[in-house]
């Protein structure tokens, strides 16, 4: 009885031991020397989300791929890369998703346009009502 529950139990715990054996990114918690550079790369990390977690920035979340995104993003700016070409490359690679910046693609122009038809229609509703109480006074 007791070499099941100690079986278990070591299933169980093995997980929380479990380590990454890669070593860290070198720009994941280092930044650049320029500080120009640096305030580029932070400004983007802010607007990119978290492909582990996905309710944080890449700048705030401590995932090892949030670390290995931050990274990625300092190195590209540190070799001349403009923030908007590293920010279509990662939407290129992980979808539009990504990026917390929406975009005015086709595909999204009912979402767009749904405030104002709300807003128009409900415009026209309290006119139409006011219209017809004053008719009726």
């Amino acid at each position: 009885m007791r070499a099941p529950l100690f079986l278990l139990a070591l299933a169980v715990a093995a997980p929380l031991t479990a380590q990454t054996a890669l070593p860290p990114a070198p720009y994941a918690n280092q930044q650049l020397a320029d500080p120009v550079q640096e305030r580029k790369a932070h400004e983007l990390m802010l607007t990119i989300r978290c492909v582990t977690c996905q309710s944080q920035s890449i700048a705030d979340s401590d995932a090892s791929m949030a670390a290995d995104l931050r990274s990625e993003i300092r190195a590209r700016i540190a070799a001349g890369e403009e923030p908007e070409q590293i920010r279509a490359w990662l939407i290129e690679r992980y979808g539009a998703w990504i990026s917390y910046q929406p975009t005015a693609d086709p595909i999204t122009w009912p979402l767009w346009a749904a405030p104002i038809a709300l807003l128009a229609g409900g415009g026209a509703l309290v006119i139409g009502r006011i219209r017809r109480k004053r008719r009726n006074a």
